[in-house]
């Protein structure tokens, strides 16, 4: 599994001339350091006296952060393993109409799971963004500039999901569907860089002691 090995082995993973793991997976595994460092801001201001107003709010936030670093790590896997199924399905035999109709129809399945996967890479760090910019106000000020890193590698991992999911979309044949989804992607872009902005807007004042 991606997720287990030890980040020289994933740097060389995706390094390799294969096609897997690719940006999908890279996009994932930033989204999933976002998630930990958010953890550990939240870790580094619970209970403490300074912060003890947001103690509750901070804690929500570390048990949804959790769950989406471990969402997140499963991404990493998932979006390999669904370039893959696009490949075996193209290898599908076409020598039939039968055989025609089963290539399409498996076709159609595996690029939807190949746009669905970094479509959850994008939607669980657009999520992040917005706690890093919450944690920004709320969490330990020595810890302030961790979560602008946060916010940072959120957005990379946002818009590596968007680029992947872009290049699977033409292989959408339900206009409508594809319709949907474009503008579920432009929706995304909008929001990723307003929260990108927020998160930064909120370390430099606090950084700045204003």
């Amino acid at each position: 599994m991606l997720s287990r090995m030890t980040l020289e082995q994933f740097a060389e993973a995706l390094a390799a001339s294969t096609p897997t793991p690719g940006g999908g997976s890279a996009s994932a595994q930033a989204g999933a350091m976002a998630a930990a460092l958010v953890q550990m801001m939240c870790d580094l201001t619970i209970g403490r006296e300074p912060y003890r107003a947001h103690d509750e709010a901070v804690r929500a936030i570390r048990a949804r952060s959790e769950g989406l670093r471990r969402d997140l790590l499963t991404l990493v896997d998932r979006d390999a393993q669904a370039y893959d199924e696009v490949v075996r399905a193209l290898r599908l035999p076409q020598g039939t109409d039968a055989e025609k109709r089963a290539r399409s129809e498996a076709l159609g399945r595996a690029n939807l799971f190949a746009i669905e996967t970094p479509l959850a890479t994008a939607d669980a760090c657009a999520a992040l963004m917005g706690m890093a910019a919450e944690l920004a106000f709320k969490g330990n000020i020595n810890a302030v500039s961790d979560v602008g890193t946060a916010a940072l590698l959120a957005y990379a991992g946002l818009r590596g999901g968007i680029l992947t999911v872009r290049i699977n979309l033409k292989g959408v044949v339900d206009e409508s569907r594809a319709a949907k989804l474009r503008e579920r992607v432009r929706r995304l872009e909008v929001d990723s860089e307003r929260l990108r902005e927020e998160a930064l807007t909120a370390v430099y004042v606090r950084t700045n002691g204003h």
